[in-house]
Order: structure tokens, then C-alpha cells, then sequence
């Protein structure tokens, strides 16, 4: 747990960021890391406190503590091995994790938690640089065949650990690269491509086949590998998007686009990658113009950090909830995350964000939208009688989220229903075994399971359904779970 009196003695740093004009320019990574030095002094922050509470708070369960107290010691390596064995990809969430082990750190009971991404993150690239992360395929092979539809975090995670358990492993994915969310969805300025590159060349020697350009439920039937294989993990994602307006709301206008498909283009742009024909053809770019992003997640802030590199006039975000307290009452949110002001690395480029704000509809000129009409919200989400305005939008971006899975691919070709859970559906499947009910060897993970969620959510999922499609097959498995 690092120093004892470190947390007395040191205080909190952060991983700091390129100046906002030198980053804008380029859709390379813009964090500065911190230096082995200062790395290990935040280490050594990590207190004796009795219950590590980071544990609850991250999904994943890493152990946290004890690589702190590694990295503290300068035994980077083993401390790589202990991240590893809870985590298939480090070096992803130390790079787009929320970081909920942080708020539920003991030392965020005074706002100073361990800066526990920071140093993961540090880890995890050590263990890249030194090429500590090699190959580890079976001893022995099962004879056991399994396929796994998608290529998302919960895919990967799970075709790694079945493939290390000697399973012939083959992943399916829609798109010309295998990474789901985390090649098309998440910017390059947020994480580089060629991480994900890395790990499937470490996958692909461990014995995972990736068949891409392949979208099962369309161009290859579910039923049909069901009847290839001895078991069957459905884990795409939750890509239905919420869309609240009507073509008499002037929905039909031209420049109104769904973040999930503004997004995927660019990212295709930068990696030179020709749009497959499952994707709409035509450029949505940013470049002179006023763009409205709807919804304050993460997925606005990346459409607010691409529309600025594209060139954008201006870039405001509206959110419909009212603006969260710049502090959290611990008393009543600790050490469970917590409801607070944050201002993403995207939104301090200069976006302008606009609380209690409902939209009401668009209007334009010569079929092109041209105006975003808004009111404003009470608390209680009802419209403030007198407050109606509007915004000059050229161009408006959709990022309220997904309801669950599409469902005339997979889900319709095995007629599985789907199931609610909150404002979200998902493929009704078990979290104890994550077996699809009906199904004889059917199973799902992820997004498509729980609905969207964090990226560390997808590959606690993938460890989990891997343990239990183990199981499964052999009887028992000594896959942790």
C-alpha cells in the first residue's frame, strides 16, 4: 500500500494536458504522463486503510493496493502481472476509465483520492515499452470451438481468456477492423488505434481467428454458427440511439446526425479507412460551423473534441438535467460515485454547455437546418412558460445515449427477446452465468446484455461469461471470475 505516511507527506498530482491551441491541431493523444518519479510518489500515497474500498468501486476488482505498493518499490514488472491478471487491456481504461476507484478512494473523503488511473495508465505502458506483454497461448488445446459476435471490449476480453484456456477461438465483427467501441467510437485524440492493434496481434498468436466485413444476422446466419460451434457469445453493443423528435419538429432537416455515426467517420478518416456500406456514405463534418451536441456524457464530450479539430465556428452542449454541485455531500455519496460538476478535456476546449435545457424542435432553410429551438426546464423537467429561444446549428449532433441493441440483426435471427432494465434494454442473459434463457449454448455480454455502459463494465463481462462458457464446456474452469 506504499508509504505509510505518504499520504501525509505528498500531495495529489495529476497527469496534465496539452495547452488547448497546440492540441486542437492534430487527433494524436494530448496527456502529458507523469514521470517515473512522480509516479511512484503517488504510489506511495496509497494508505493503510484497513478496507480498500477502491476494490468496490472497480469493476474489474483490481488490486489496486498491491500494485501501488509494487510501483512505490520499483518492481514495475511484477506490478504489470498483478494489473494484468485482473484486466486484459490496462493501458484502455487508463486511458478512458471514469475512474470510479477513485471515488470511492478512503482519501476522497477529503477530495485528495490516489491518483489511481494516472498510475495505472503508467503501468500498463511500461509493460508495452518493455515488452512485458507477449503472447501466452495454451499448453494444450480443448478441441472445444467457440464464436463470439462483436469485437467490443467484452468480445476481446472474453476471447482472450477463453483462447489462454485452450479454446479455438473465432471473434465476428461487422466492421473492416476488429475493436467495436473502441476503434469507432472512441477519438484518437482520447486513444490511439494502434493499442487495439497491438492487442489483437497478441490475441491472434494466442489462436483467436478474427473474421472481419462479417455481420452475423445479415451476411452470415446466428443459426448457422450455432450449429459450427459449441457455444456462442453474443457481445455487440448497445447501438440503438434515443431520438425524442418528429419530422414535424423539422427532424427531416438536413445536418441533424446521431453521434455514433459523425463519429465512426472521422475515425475512419484518420486511420484511412474506406466507409463500408453499412455506414452512411456522406461527410458529416464540423468544419465552419455552429454545432449543437445534444447530451452531457461522454459521448457528447467526444462529438464537442472532434467538432473543434474539424474546424468548427462554435460548439454548444445541451443537457436537459439541471447543473450538478461543483462538490458531492460525501456523507451521503461515499465511496459510491458521486454526482458532481465535471468538466471534461473536451468541453474545456472551449465549448459553451447549457444546463436545463429541452429542445423543442429545428427549423432551417433550403432543407438544411439552421436554427435549434430550445426552453428552459425547472427541476422538475416541465418547460419554464416564457423562456423559448433558439440557437443559431448548422449542424446538430444526437449524443442522449442508446436504448439497447439493435434488433434486426442478431437478436432477431435468434428471436430473443429483449428485456428492460432502467431506460435500457438488453439481451436477457444471467449475470451469474450469462447464459441467453432458451438457448442451449447461446450467451451474452456486455452492452448488449446490461445496456451502455462503461468500457470496464464490458470487460469485467467478458472475464465473466468466459469463466462460465468454460465451465460450460469442460465441466469446470480455472478462469477467474
Amino acid at each position: 500500500m506504499g508509504k505509510v505516511t505518504g499520504f501525509l507527506e505528498f500531495k495529489r498530482a495529476e497527469r496534465k494536458y496539452a495547452p488547448v491551441a497546440e492540441r486542437v491541431k492534430h487527433w494524436r493523444e494530448f496527456v502529458q504522463a507523469l514521470s517515473e518519479e512522480e509516479t511512484k510518489v503517488q504510489a506511495s500515497r496509497c494508505m493503510d486503510c484497513g478496507i480498500p474500498y477502491c476494490h468496490t468501486g472497480c469493476p474489474v476488482n483490481n488490486q489496486i493496493p498491491d500494485w501501488n505498493d509494487l510501483v512505490y518499490h520499483a518492481d514495475w514488472k511484477q506490478a504489470a502481472q498483478n494489473l494484468h491478471s485482473t484486466n486484459n487491456f490496462p493501458e484502455v481504461t487508463g486511458r478512458v476509465c471514469p475512474a470510479p476507484c477513485e471515488a470511492a478512494c478512503t482519501l476522497n473523503i477529503d477530495d485528495v483520492p490516489v491518483a489511481i488511473k494516472s498510475i495505472e495508465c503508467s503501468i500498463a505502458d511500461r509493460a508495452l515499452e518493455e515488452d512485458w506483454v507477449v503472447p501466452e497461448p495454451p499448453e494444450t488445446k480443448t478441441g472445444k470451438r467457440i464464436a463470439i459476435v462483436g469485437s467490443g471490449p467484452a468480445g476481446l476480453a472474453a476471447a482472450q481468456q477463453l483462447a489462454r484456456a485452450g479454446h479455438d477461438v473465432h471473434v465476428y465483427e461487422k466492421h473492416a477492423k476488429p475493436g467495436g467501441l473502441l476503434r469507432y467510437g472512441i477519438p484518437d485524440f482520447k486513444m490511439e488505434k494502434g493499442i487495439i492493434d497491438r492487442r489483437v496481434k497478441q490475441m491472434e498468436a494466442e489462436g483467436v481467428t478474427f473474421h472481419c466485413n462479417v455481420h452475423v444476422g445479415k451476411t452470415v446466419s446466428t443459426k448457422e454458427l450455432e450449429g459450427s460451434y459449441d457455444a456462442l457469445l453474443l457481445a455487440g453493443g448497445s447501438e440503438y440511439p434515443f431520438d425524442f423528435f418528429a419530422k414535424s419538429d423539422g427532424r427531416g432537416l438536413d445536418g441533424i446526425h446521431y453521434a455514433m455515426d459523425f463519429l465512426p467517420q472521422q475515425n475512419r478518416r484518420v486511420a484511412g479507412e474506406t466507409p463500408p456500406a453499412i455506414t452512411d456514405a456522406k461527410d458529416i463534418l464540423a468544419k465552419d460551423k455552429h454545432v449543437i451536441v445534444i447530451g452531457g456524457g461522454d459521448t457528447g464530450s467526444d462529438c464537442i473534441g472532434t467538432s473543434f479539430r474539424q474546424g468548427a465556428k462554435s460548439v454548444t452542449q445541451l443537457e436537459i438535467m439541471p447543473m450538478p454541485p461543483e462538490k458531492e455531500n460525501k456523507e451521503l455519496s461515499w465511496p459510491n460515485w458521486p454526482l458532481k460538476l465535471r468538466i471534461s478535456s473536451s468541453q474545456a476546449e472551449g465549448a459553451k454547455v447549457e444546463y436545463s435545457v429541452s429542445t423543442t424542435g429545428f427549423s432551417g432553410e433550403a432543407g438544411k437546418v439552421k436554427k435549434l429551438h430550445y426552453v428552459q426546464v425547472d427541476s422538475k423537467l416541465q418547460p419554464i412558460p416564457g423562456s423559448d429561444a433558439a440557437l443559431d446549428a448548422d449542424l446538430v449532433l444526437f449524443a442522449m445515449g442508446f436504448s439497447g441493441p439493435v434488433e434486426d440483426d442478431v437478436v432477431k435471427d435468434l428471436g430473443l427477446p429483449v428485456v428492460p432494465r432502467g431506460r435500457f434494454k438488453g439481451v436477457d442473459a444471467d449475470e451469474r452465468d450469462y447464459k441467453v434463457p432458451g438457448q442451449k449454448k447461446v450467451f451474452a455480454a456486455g452492452d448488449i446484455r446490461r445496456g451502455q455502459s462503461l468500457v470496464v463494465w464490458a470487460i469485467r463481462e467478458g472475464r465473466q461469461a468466459a469463466q462460465s462458457i468454460d465451465k460450460f464446456l469442460m465441466g469446470k474452469s480455472t478462469l477467474p471470475r
